[in-house]
This record gives C-alpha cells, sequence and structure tokens, in this order.
C-alpha cells in the first residue's frame, strides 16, 4: 500500500453504518481545508498516509515524494473535530484516534472506515490527544475543565486524573514510560506552567509570561531524562530536561519579510507550534510569525541556530501554522504542514525546500467555471472569500493552484471566464458586489460601483444591449448580473466605475410591458449571442433577442423558482441540438427545450410554450446546476441538493451514470473540456472533485420518499413570495442562510465562518416562529396531521433541535407587559374599560386609580402610575433595562442611573445622559461605570471615561495596574507635562517588567524615555553579545557615560578576542581614547598567536587578522615597536604617553597561572608581560624590561607547557645566552645586583630550554632508561612536537647557570613548605568533619603523631636556608629554572658532552635537595 497508492484506492472497503463505498469514485479532489487553532488535529502513520480533522470528518491522504493523493474519509462526529492522532506502533499504523467537540473520543480503522471503540467520559470540550508512543492500546485526551483520561481501547478502561483545575491546551505522552504525559495548561499571564504528570503526582515547570495559548509539547528521548520542547505565545521555545529542569530557551528570529515595525515587546496573535522530526534528535522544526517554518539545530554554538525552510518565493504559507508531522519515506525526510492560509505542505528536511502544495477549501463550493481560452483552466468561487484558479493539466504539479483575495470581502458565488480574453473572469459575491480579476496580474480585481442589496446568483457575458449598445465605442462584451432582490445589472467592463443599467428599462420599453416583471433569478446567454434566456421566481423562463431585447417565446413548464439555465454548446453534429435549453429548478425535476423553430423562425407575438422536449425525472431535491458535455451531442449532467450528480441522455431521455462521491448537497458542475469522460463538481462539503463517468458504478440516483411524492404530485402547492422579490423556496435555498453576510471577511484572527455558518443552513428558511402560541410550523411537505406527525417524529425532532438557533428572531419583549396583557382580556372585560375610561374623561365614574391600564388613555399622573405598576413588575421579573427605560422616559435620570448602578448595568448610552442630571450624578455615574469596565476588563475603556470627568491620573494608574503600560505612557505625554513625575515612573516600572521577559531593546528605549541612560546601556549589554556590548558602548558614549562606555567597549573587544576576530576587537577599542593601552597588549596578542600559528602550538583559525599581524624573522620586540610605530602612533620620544600607557596596563589583573589554565588564558598573560616589557624599553626603565620579560618565560614553565616556554624563548631570545649578555652587558655594569639576578634567571630559562634540545638530539635510548620518571616524561610529552635539534657535539655552558646550590636550596625548601602546608590542611578538614559527626567524641581522642614532623635540629637548618636564599634571591623566588630537575637530564647527556666533574657536581646536588619521591625514584634510576 505505501508503494502503490491506488491499490488502497481502488478497494471496496465497508464503512461504520454498513454502507459500501468505493475509493476509487474520484480521480482528484480539493479537500475540505484542516481545522484551526488545534494542539494536534493531524498525524502521519509509518506507511505515510495522512489525516486531518476537517469540520466534523476526517481526511485521510496517501503521502508520497511526488504528489498527495486523497484516500478517503472517516464520518461519524456530529460537531468539529478537535484532535488526531495515529499509533505509530509497529503493526499499528491502520488504527487511529480523533476526538470532537461532541464530546467522543473515536478508534478507528482506516482500512474499515469502522469505529473501534468510542467513549463519551469528558463532561467538557476536548482540546487535547495524543497517542501513547509506548502502550500501543492507550489514547491519552485532556478537556478544558483540567481533566485528563486515559483510555485503553482493548479492554474499554477508562482512567481519569485531575491535575488542576485549568484548561488543558496540549498534551504529550512520553516516547519512554507509559505512566508519563506532559500538559501544557492554559491560564493568565505570568502563570503558566506545563505540568508532567505520573496519574500519581505532578512535576511543574513554570512557563515564562506570556499567555499560553498556542504552545503545543512534544518529547524526544534521552537517556538520563526525557526532553520536551514546548512553544508560546511569548514568541520562545523552551528545551526542558525532566531531569535537570529548562535547558535552553530559542528566541522567535524576526524575518526580514515582517518588515521593520516589529516591537519586540508586543505579544502578538500567533500560533507557535513544535514539532520534534523523526529521526533527528538534536533538530526542531517550530513555526513563526507569519507562516514561516524554522528548523532549529539545538548542537550549533553561535547567536543563529536556525534555517528558513522554503527559501524559494512562494513556498512558505502566508498564514500561521497549525500542525507539524513527519515521517521518513523511500530514504527522504519528510515533514506535513497545515496552515490557515488553507494550505498543506509537504517539505523535504535535506534540501528545505517544498515538494508539493495540497491546497483545502475552506467554504461551501458555489462555482465552477472553465476558461474557454485557457483550455483546462478552472475557477472556484467558494465561501472562504477567495477564488481559486486551477491548471488541471499540469503534468509536475497536479494541484497547481493559484489563489485570489484581494478586493474581496465575502463568500464568492458566481464566475464566468470572457468568452475571448484570456485570464479575465468576472465574480459575483455574497454582499452583492460584481468585479473582474486578472488572474495573469498580481492586481486587485476592477470592482463595479453599482452593488445588487443581496447575494449574486449569476454573472456572464454577453452582447451589449441599450445603452451600452449604441455609439462607435460601444464594448464587444458586456458583463451581466442577476442577484437575490431579482434585478439584472449590465456592466460596462471597461467602465466598471459607471452606473449599472437595469436591464427591465430595455424589455418594458421593447415590448411595451406595463405590469410588474417577476423578479429574475438566472440568465444565460446562448454561445452565439443572439438571444438570452432568463429565468425568474415563478418559473417561468423568457426568451429575449438581443440587442433589443425582444420576447420570443415564454416557457412555462416549472412552477418553482428557476435556479439554472444552460444552452448546448454550437459545434454539434446534429442541427437539431443547437437550440436545446436545459433548466432546473427547486420541483426536482430537469426540462429540456427545443427552441430551434423559435430562434430560426421569430415571430412578431411571443409564442408560449408549455410543454417540454424532455422531461428528466430522478433527483430528488432542488437542482443546483447544469453542464453539457462539449464532446458529445445532446449529453447533460445535472447536480441537486440530493447529493448526487446525474449523467442523462438527452434524446434516449435516459440516465447514463450516477456519482455519490459527495458527502454533501452539490451546488456546482462542470464537464472536463479536454476529457469526455471527466466531471468536475463541488459542493457544501467544502470539497471540489474530478471523477470519471466510467467509474461509476450506479446509473440513476437513489431513491427516496421525494421521488414518490413527486409522481402522486396532483395539485400545485401556492407559491411563496419573498420580499422585495427575492427567491424564496419551500426547503432550503440555494445560497442558505449566507444571505446573512459572511463573517469570515474580519481578517486573519476570524476562525473559519463556513465552517459554522454554513453547516447551519438545515431547512432553517422554512420554519416560522408564531409570537404568541409557541408552535413550530414545519414545512409544507409535512402536513401537521396526528398521523403525519408520528411518521415524520425525526423531522420533528431535528425542527426542535434548530428551535434555539432561531429564537433570537422573535418579537423583542414587551417594555410594557402588564398593561398589554390587560388588553389580551376577554372581550366583554375590554368593553367595559371602554365604559369606565369615558367615565373618568368625563369625570361621572369611579377613579382611574384601579384601573392602572387606563394610564395610556387618561392624564400624565395617571402614566405615571401605570409606569410605576410596570416598573415593579420589572423588577420583581428581573427586567432591570426595562425599568431604566422607563425611568428615562418619565425624566429621571438619576434613578435610571442609581438602579443601573446597583444592578451592573450602565451603558454608554446611560452615561451619555447623565450630564442631563448634574455634574455630581453624572461624575459618581461615571466612577461606577469605571468600576463595571474594569470587573468586565475593558480598561482602556475605563480609562477614556475617567478622563471626561478630568481625572487623568486616576486613568493612567489604572492602566498601568493592569501592565497597559504603552497606553498608559501614551496617555501621559499627551495630557501631563514632561517633568511630570508620574512619567518617569511609568517609564521605569515598564523597563523593570521588559526586562523581566528578556524583552532588553524595548526596556532601554524605557529607561532612555525616563533619561537613565547607564541603565539603558547596561540592559542592553545585559544580553552578553557582542553586538550587543558594542551598541551598549555606544549608547553609554553618546550619553556621556564615559567609564561604562569603556568597561563596555573592552568587555567587547575581549569577547571578540575569544572569537579570534581580531579586526572587530581593535575598532571596537578604536572608539574610546582610553584604551589605547588595550590596542598594544591586543596588537601583541595578534602578533603572537599568528607567530605560534606557524608552529603548531596554537591549533585555532582566527576570523579575521591585520595584514600586519605577519610571522616575524628578527627580534619580536623590533616587530612589535614597528607595529606600533605604523599604526597606533605610539614611539619612544612620547615618553609621557608611553608612562600613562604603562600605568594603564599595570593595572590590569595578571595573576599567577597554575598548571591545566587554557592555551588562551595562557597567551593573553605572556602578552600582557611582553606589552609592558616593549613599554619598558620605550620609556628607558631596564628593570622592569627585564623583569617582564622574566615574567613571560616563567609562565610557560609555571604551567606546565613547556613547549610555550620553547617558543617564547626563541621569539624573544632566537640568539640564545650569548645574545642576552651581548645586548644587557653594558645595563648589567651600571645597574644594581637585582638586575643582574633576573639576566641571570632569563639566562637560566634559556639555558634550560638549551638542555633539553640538546638531550633530545642524542640517541633517544636514554630515554627509554628513565621510564619511570614521570617528570622528565611529562616536559617530553609537553615538547614532543618540536623538531629542532642542537649538535650532539654543542657545548655545554648553560650548565654554570643550572647547576646552583642556591637555587636548588631555596627550591627544595618551597617544596617542603607546600608539602606541610598541604598535611595541615588536610588534618584541619579530617578534625571539623569529627567534630560535626561527633563533638563529644573530641577528648577522648588519643594524641596522633603529627605528620610530616622533621628530625630535632632540622627546623633551624630549614628556616636558616630559607633565609639564605630570601635574601639573595628576593625579586625572583619563581622565576629560576628548577634545578633538581635539571639535574637527572644533565646526568642523561651521554658520552663527551658532560665532563665528569660535572657528572658528580649534578649527582651532589641530586642527592641533596632531590628528595621528592617521584624525582628520588628518577634519579635513583639513572644512578643504577
Amino acid at each position: 500500500q505505501q508503494s502503490n497508492p491506488a491499490k488502497l484506492l481502488d478497494r471496496t472497503l465497508s464503512s461504520a453504518s454498513g454502507n459500501t463505498v468505493i475509493l476509487r469514485m474520484h480521480d482528484r479532489l480539493l479537500p475540505a481545508s484542516p481545522n484551526w487553532y488545534c494542539s494536534r488535529c493531524s498525524d502521519i502513520n509509518a506507511r505515510g498516509v495522512l489525516g486531518f480533522g476537517a469540520k466534523n470528518g476526517i481526511y485521510l491522504v496517501q503521502i508520497s515524494v511526488a504528489k498527495p493523493v486523497v484516500i478517503g474519509e472517516l464520518a461519524g462526529h456530529k460537531e468539529r473535530v478537535s484532535g488526531f492522532a495515529f499509533c505509530q506502533q509497529e503493526g499499528e499504523e491502520d488504527v487511529c484516534a480523533s476526538t470532537s467537540d461532541d464530546g467522543a473520543v473515536k478508534v478507528w480503522d482506516i482500512h474499515q472506515r469502522a469505529v473501534v471503540a468510542q467513549h463519551s467520559a469528558h463532561q467538557s470540550t476536548i482540546t487535547a490527544l495524543h497517542w501513547s508512543p509506548v502502550e500501543k492500546h492507550l489514547v491519552v485526551s485532556g478537556d478544558d475543565k483540567g481533566v485528563v483520561m486515559c483510555y485503553w481501547h482493548n479492554r474499554n478502561d477508562i482512567h481519569s486524573f485531575f491535575p488542576e483545575p485549568r484548561a488543558i491546551f496540549c498534551l504529550a505522552c512520553s516516547p519512554h514510560h507509559e505512566n508519563y504525559v506532559a500538559i501544557g495548561l492554559h491560564g493568565p499571564v505570568g502563570n503558566q506552567k506545563i505540568q508532567i504528570s505520573n496519574r500519581q503526582g505532578a512535576t511543574e515547570v513554570p512557563c515564562s509570561p506570556g499567555t499560553c495559548n498556542g504552545e503545543k509539547v512534544h518529547s524526544e528521548g534521552a537517556v538520563a531524562g526525557c526532553y520536551l520542547v514546548s512553544g508560546s505565545k511569548d514568541q520562545t521555545i523552551r528545551i526542558w530536561s525532566t531531569a535537570r529542569s529548562k535547558v535552553m530557551t530559542l528566541k522567535l528570529p524576526f524575518l526580514k519579510r515582517r518588515g521593520a515595525a516589529v516591537d519586540p515587546g508586543i505579544k502578538e496573535r500567533i500560533w507557535l507550534t513544535v514539532h520534534w522530526p523523526k529521526g533527528r534528535p538534536s533538530h526542531v522544526v517550530s513555526s513563526c510569525f507569519g507562516g514561516e517554518l524554522v528548523l532549529w539545530d539545538l548542537t550549533k554554538s553561535g547567536k543563529q541556530k536556525w534555517s528558513l525552510l522554503g527559501s524559494a518565493d512562494g513556498q512558505n504559507h502566508s498564514r500561521i501554522v497549525f500542525n507539524l508531522s513527519s515521517l521518513c519515506l523511500d530514504g527522504q525526510e519528510l515533514l506535513i504542514s497545515t496552515s490557515m492560509d488553507r494550505e498543506i505542505k509537504c517539505w523535504d528536511l535535506s534540501s528545505l525546500d517544498s515538494l508539493w502544495t495540497l491546497p483545502t477549501l475552506g467554504g461551501f463550493v458555489y462555482a465552477l467555471s472553465f476558461s474557454p481560452v485557457g483550455t483546462g483552466t478552472l475557477a472556484l468561487g467558494v465561501g472562504d472569500n477567495m477564488i481559486r484558479v486551477w491548471n488541471t493539466l499540469s503534468i509536475q504539479n497536479k494541484y497547481d493552484t493559484k489563489i485570489f483575495w484581494q478586493g474581496i470581502k465575502s463568500k464568492v458565488t458566481a464566475l464566468a471566464w470572457h468568452p475571448s480574453k484570456e485570464g479575465s473572469l468576472a465574480f459575483g459575491t455574497d454582499d452583492g458586489k460584481v468585479g473582474i480579476y486578472d488572474t495573469f496580474s498580481s492586481k486587485p480585481p476592477q470592482i463595479s460601483s453599482s452593488y445588487h442589496r443581496r447575494t449574486v446568483y449569476t454573472v456572464a457575458w454577453g452582447t451589449p444591449v441599450p445603452p451600452l449598445s449604441f455609439g462607435a465605442e460601444k464594448p464587444l462584451f458586456s458583463l451581466y448580473s442577476c442577484a437575490g432582490e431579482g434585478v439584472i445589472l449590465q456592466h460596462d467592463p471597461y467602465k466598471l466605475t459607471a452606473e449599472a443599467t437595469d436591464i427591465d428599462k430595455v424589455i418594458r420599453d421593447t415590448n411595451n410591458v406595463k405590469h410588474k416583471l417577476s423578479p429574475h433569478t438566472d440568465l444565460r446567454w446562448k454561445p452565439d449571442g443572439t438571444v438570452v434566456a432568463v429565468g425568474n421566481e415563478d418559473g417561468s423562463i423568457e426568451v429575449f433577442q438581443a440587442p433589443s431585447l425582444k420576447l420570443l417565446c415564454t416557457i412555462q413548464q416549472h412552477h418553482k423558482t428557476i435556479n439554472t439555465l444552460q444552452w448546448h454548446h454550437q459545434h454539434g453534429s446534429s442541427p437539431e441540438v443547437h437550440g436545446l435549453l436545459a433548466s432546473g429548478s427547486s420541483n426536482a425535476l430537469v426540462y429540456v427545450h427545443d427552441l430551434r423553430s423559435v430562434l430560426e423562425n421569430p415571430s412578431e407575438n411571443p409564442i408560449f410554450i408549455t410543454e417540454p422536449f424532455r422531461s428528466l425525472a430522478g433527483h430528488t431535491a432542488k437542482i443546483t446546476g447544469l453542464a453539457w458535455s462539449p464532446h458529445h451531442d445532446g449529453r447533460l449532467v445535472t447536480v441537486c441538493y440530493d447529493g448526487t450528480a446525474q449523467v442523462w441522455d438527452i434524446m434516449k431521455e435516459e440516465p447514463v451514470r450516477n456519482y455519490r462521491g459527495h458527502k454533501g448537497r452539490l451546488l456546482c458542475v462542470q464537464w472536463s473540456p479536454v476529457d469526455p469522460d471527466l466531471v468536475w463538481t463541488g459542493g457544501d462539503d467544502f470539497t471540489v472533485q474530478e471523477w470519471a463517468l466510467s467509474r461509476q458504478e450506479h446509473t440513476k440516483p437513489p431513491k427516496g420518499k421525494r421521488a414518490q411524492q413527486l409522481k402522486a404530485k396532483t395539485k400545485k402547492k401556492k407559491k411563496a413570495t419573498g420580499k422585495g422579490g427575492m427567491r424564496v423556496e419551500e426547503t432550503d435555498s440555494l445560497f442558505g442562510d449566507d444571505e446573512k453576510g459572511s463573517e469570515a471577511s474580519g481578517g486573519p484572527e476570524e476562525a473559519q465562518s463556513d465552517n459554522e455558518e454554513e453547516e447551519e443552513k438545515k431547512s432553517i428558511s422554512s420554519i416560522v416562529l408564531p409570537a404568541v402560541t409557541g408552535i413550530v410550523l414545519l414545512p409544507s411537505s409535512l402536513h401537521a396531521t396526528p398521523a403525519n406527525m408520528m411518521k415524520n417524529s425525526s423531522k420533528i425532532f431535528h425542527v426542535e433541535k434548530i428551535y434555539s438557533k432561531i429564537m433570537k428572531k422573535r418579537k423583542p419583549r414587551s417594555i410594557l407587559p402588564l398593561s398589554t396583557s390587560m388588553d389580551h382580556r376577554p372581550r366583554e372585560e375590554l368593553q367595559q374599560d371602554c365604559v369606565m375610561l369615558a367615565s373618568v374623561k368625563h369625570n361621572s365614574g369611579t377613579s382611574e386609580r384601579e384601573h392602572i391600564q387606563l394610564g395610556l388613555f387618561t392624564d400624565r399622573q395617571a402614566l405615571y402610575r401605570m409606569l410605576q405598576e410596570e416598573e415593579d413588575g420589572h423588577i420583581d421579573a428581573g427586567h432591570y433595562d426595562s425599568v431604566v427605560y422607563l425611568r428615562l422616559w418619565k425624566g429621571d435620570i438619576a434613578g435610571a442611573l442609581k438602579i443601573a448602578t446597583e444592578k451592573g448595568e450602565l451603558t454608554d448610552h446611560l452615561i451619555s445622559v447623565a450630564p442631563m442630571a448634574g455634574y455630581q450624578v453624572w461624575a459618581q455615574a461615571v466612577e461606577a461605570y469605571v468600576k463595571q469596565l474594569c470587573l468586565q476588563e475593558q480598561y482602556l475603556k475605563a480609562a477614556s471615561h475617567l478622563l471626561s470627568i478630568h481625572k487623568v491620573y486616576q486613568a493612567i494608574d489604572l492602566l498601568k495596574s493592569h501592565q497597559l503600560f504603552r497606553e498608559a505612557i501614551a496617555l501621559s505625554k499627551a495630557r501631563l507635562q514632561h517633568e511630570d513625575p508620574v512619567l518617569k515612573d511609568l517609564f521605569m516600572t515598564w523597563a523593570a517588567v521588559l526586562e523581566k521577559d528578556g524583552h532588553y531593546a524595548t526596556a532601554a528605549k524605557c529607561y532612555l524615555g525616563a533619561d537613565c541612560s547607564f541603565d539603558a546601556a547596561k540592559v542592553i549589554a545585559k544580553k552578553g553579545d557582542t553586538d550587543s556590548l558594542r551598541i551598549a558602548a555606544s549608547l553609554a558614549q553618546i550619553s556621556g557615560e564615559r567609564d561604562l562606555s569603556h568597561s563596555l567597549s573592552l568587555r567587547c573587544a575581549k569577547d571578540l578576542v575569544a572569537l579570534q576576530d581580531w579586526v572587530a576587537a581593535q575598532e571596537v577599542l578604536r572608539t574610546q581614547e582610553s584604551l589605547l593601552g588595550h590596542q598594544l597588549l591586543f596588537s601583541v596578542y595578534e602578533l603572537l598567536t599568528v607567530n605560534l600559528s606557524q608552529s603548531g602550538l596554537v591549533s585555532w583559525t582566527c576570523t579575521s587578522t591585520h595584514a600586519w599581524s605577519t610571522s616575524c624573522d628578527s627580534n619580536f620586540l623590533q616587530v612589535v615597536t614597528g607595529v606600533w610605530e605604523r599604526v597606533f602612533g605610539v614611539t619612544a620620544r612620547d615618553r609621557i604617553k608611553v608612562e600613562d600607557l604603562r600605568a594603564q596596563l599595570k593595572t590590569t589583573e595578571n595573576p599567577k597561572v597554575t598548571p591545566n589554565v587554557p592555551l588562551k588564558q595562557l597567551l593573553s598573560h605572556v602578552a600582557l608581560d611582553v606589552t609592558l616589557a616593549t613599554l619598558s624599553l620605550l620609556f628607558g626603565d631596564w628593570d622592569s624590561i627585564l623583569e617582564n620579560l622574566l615574567y613571560a618565560l616563567s609562565r610557560g614553565s609555571d604551567a606546565g607547557n613547556f613547549t610555550l616556554m620553547s617558543e617564547i624563548c626563541l621569539l624573544l631570545f632566537p640568539q640564545g645566552c650569548k645574545h642576552i649578555l651581548a645586548q644587557y652587558k653594558q645595563l648589567l655594569e651600571s645597574t644594581e645586583e637585582k638586575n643582574s639576578v633576573v639576566a641571570q634567571s632569563i639566562q637560566a630559562f634559556i639555558c634550560y630550554h638549551q638542555m633539553y634540545q640538546t638531550w633530545w638530539s642524542q640517541n633517544g635510548k636514554m630515554a627509554s632508561a628513565v621510564n619511570g620518571s614521570n617528570i622528565i616524561n611529562e616536559v617530553m610529552s609537553d615538547a614532543c612536537g618540536r623538531e629542532d635539534s642542537v649538535t650532539p657535539g654543542a657545548s655545554l655552558n648553560f650548565s654554570q647557570f643550572l647547576l646552583s646550590e642556591p637555587h636548588a636550596t631555596f627550591q627544595a625548601t618551597q617544596r617542603t613548605i607546600a608539602a606541610i602546608q598541604q598535611k595541615l590542611a588536610s588534618l584541619v578538614q579530617q578534625h571539623s568533619h569529627v567534630q560535626d559527626t561527633d563533638p563529644g567524641t573530641e577528648e577522648a581522642q588519643p594524641d596522633t603523631p603529627k605528620p610530616c614532623q622533621e628530625p630535632p635540629g632540622s627546623q633551624g637548618s630549614t628556616e636558616q636556608r630559607c633565609g639564605t636564599a630570601h635574601s639573595k634571591f628576593s625579586i625572583s623566588r619563581r622565576l629560576n629554572a628548577d634545578v633538581s630537575e635539571s639535574l637527572p637530564s644533565l646526568i642523561a647527556l651521554t658520552g663527551a658532552s658532560v665532563p665528569a666533574r660535572l657528572r658528580s657536581e649534578a649527582l651532589g646536588l641530586l642527592q641533596k635537595y632531590g628528595t621528592g619521591p617521584a624525582l628520588h625514584r628518577a634519579w635513583q634510576r639513572f644512578v643504577s
């Protein structure tokens, strides 16, 4: 079935009702639109069958990469389908579940089209549904009262639980555990949450502020807890973990196509649906603002984690997306989306392109029309206020449809293509408008300035008649329209702004008609344009000759309203068919008249025709459409309210084929202009179906009671005439209650109008409600005899069911019920009232006080007494609005306001008349009305009323208290002074709320509005990305906050340096003159990074670098000074500037490094040392330059990164120790001893580096001999990347700097002190633990020997060694190479490289100071 959908289509299956359904009844079908505003109303199974709820049914579509195929419908719900889900278990793909507003949960088998199980346990509207991915029999549903139902359909077992009394908006079952379900709750702003429930408890995860309307949750697997994605109206997507709460928050991108006027502080009306695609655990698909779909990569780093689906124009949805589902089919990952634009799209998740689009319909299909010029172009007039133009001959896209909606504000009820101008399409609408669309243009249509008062039934192109037939510039064709008021208008297609003409005037003038013409209901021009047939409300058909509209004949055969007319085409092979006119009316009969003799030989006087050429009986309801076959002679197709389409052979007067694929009444039909076997039909089931005659098994319409009634009919029923000549039917009118107007023209926020409005056209137009008796009169077909009442009890029940829908049409309640009821007494009493009234008028009878019903006819006092009685009666009945009106009539405005205030029924009208009672009464009424409006949550209206009594501050406080900050600020700025503190308080309060919600840009604008520039810059920088920091620094600089701008620019530059974006970092620093020192620092950092990348030490890639940052072959410091002079203008001549830069950088934090410091951080420390050394060089401070160079060398050693230390040595001192002595010889002779010590330490580090180079250059056998030395192995592993070598016979002059006993003494003492401190800390920690566990046992603890105790007398020797070392090397305690570590390496050097004296000296120092465990084991192995 997955590979060949045609096999599934051709199967004959049994429906739930037992009727046989042939799925292959139609070839192509445009289904009804998926229902809107449902959290899960569509789903797809593993075999590629998509199901979606539309109206009260479920459509099934076979999905493939090439095209969709509608394979059937599940019918059984009585109201709108609100949820749909497939079972995802293997082997159960054909089982699905649905929920509806009728309260039922049904489980279906899509093969049998039958309900397997169902329940109606919910007492409220069902809002959410999901089939458990773990338990194949478990269906979970939730309703708007917070009740969750778990239904095991295999054993008909229902468990319910009530996690919280709040509306459930969506839910998702866990894919790992059948007992867990995530529930999205609907609530007020700031109080939304997602619950993860297991029927024994719940874990609550609070949502961010914003109404939860539109959120959908879906879970995807993880080992250590489920991950859950949720979308909310607050424009965020959140990834939750059941183990760690919130994991990630994603903000919807503001796409360029939405325009620039998007305020992130406004929570727009969006529907944010989310979906975890199958097979992609690290990706999430979500909808966006205007119909865009976004694919989120959760593993991607950086700011933009999303990709937009449908990069090409026209691929995206144009309205919000409601549901998403995915599957893997034939190796491709597909995504299916449904949207408010009434399109179902299929996406390829690999290429992010749309594969195909399936258009759907959101209303009745009123009109179909094939273009006579553009072959195969079919226009559809639909009740969703749109026209669709379908290229039915497209090979690549079987549903190549273009939608036209501009300028259309109501249902499209009539269509007509221009006979010769391609792309020109005329249309008529339910609100009486007529227009012309150019389908090849994107421009709005031309609308005629002449409107009909009622629904347009027909538009047609024909020969111009007077006055358009006069003159040289007359159009070739005129546009005619016929509407419900019974008028036919002629429009000039080139001057639609001109007034249209009524053809009745021409008919009267030409035919000298004096009587009133019958209202017209249809017209049809003969294809050659010579005559026009006009159908009337009284059932007559009149044929007029063009252009004078002379009446040729009148056909009086039908006895009910003519619904449709159709002339036979002119290219038939037989001449006898050229004059055939088919007509259909509400009496279910189709008549065909042969008018050839009348047309060929017209008489001077019109003739009457009372007998048809052919009579076609078989339909059981009103005829709504006719179409002649363009491929045959005398072949006619008719459609009817009985839900079938019938093909007739006119010449044989017999039925040929009957199509029964629709689920409702048919309204229009067209025969394919290219295939004689194909017919297109549309109806009130919201579908257009293409079907083949050869595939239909039925030849006649289904028989019903209506057919027998037609045969047994012996008398004509009295025709009902509507007011104003409109079309009135005994059963439903052609357009039902569409004459009420469309409710879907309100814009994108409206729901589907036709789903709710058009389905109510169930014989309502024939029902009358008498005002007094309350008896329901049935349609004329149901005679009100007791026998018929019992016989038609089901129809009576249907009438009673819709009684409540029509109650609003009854007569309104009387405001004077007591006096009215007195006038309905018996006649004798009424006559006695006349006598009493005469006595009162002539003062000869009793007082009228006893007869209040006479108050209308006597004086004012009697009237007031009557009105008081009426008021008392209304108060007892609770009709306070009537009491208010009576008091207003009496002039008691204060009394009317008082009772309206007490009952909470104040209105705008009452407030408008309140000033008539005085200012105090008016002010009190306004204040009471404000309280009433606040209870009704009409805060803007309440504030406006406060302004009317000059209470500006109270109005502002009201708006502020309900978080309407934008409106409150607008009101404050319009009414208050600029310096008023209330305005600043509003800005600050709103800014705090926005900052809490994460809308930093709008919060910054609020701070700026309150003249708090510092806070504005801080809140923008709160996001922390480089762009925000840069904007915040610029804002602070403009506002004069120099210190803040300085810190933000530096912070932004550091973040850019961390991203290796050197050019951008320097641009940021260049905006601040006070950051010149950091410009120099980052230039050195960049030079170090570029040079170290040449050696392979730096592995990362730079985002951007400067042209001057190249590898240097000469002295590194000289390169740095050259760059500073060329780029930054820093030279040794400006000593004051150099000294200021030194002072600035010395305040920069440069802490002591520790092992395992990241290389980037280590390089930043080295760059600072080199920068300070270079500045000292320019300033001539030789003390500082040596110290900083020594710090730069030692950082690699302190961090355990020997490779970095080696590379820094090569960069700073490429010529080794001799270069140092030569360069600083004069310096060393003229300065104090401490500088000599620093220089010696530098030489020691260089020698340390040379020693290991010498060792690595010799034979590697010695390395294997010292495998036990962890220290040496670690050092070697750090430097394993070096390829430099030293000749084995090189001089060992470096040894004199490494074999330093004072340094060895000091370093050994440091190691001893560190070990003692570590053990003391361990003892303190153990002691604290003992006290915490058992304080009472402290005294009972025996004395324990102190660890690390030295032998007697050793403490003094340690202190002595420390004092000696510190006195000599106080400034370089940590800046000399490790002597103890160097000794084993010297001993390891073999051959003649190391003299015996040197080896003996090294061995002696090693035995004396190599006391560490690792070092001791290493040198013992060397000695052995």
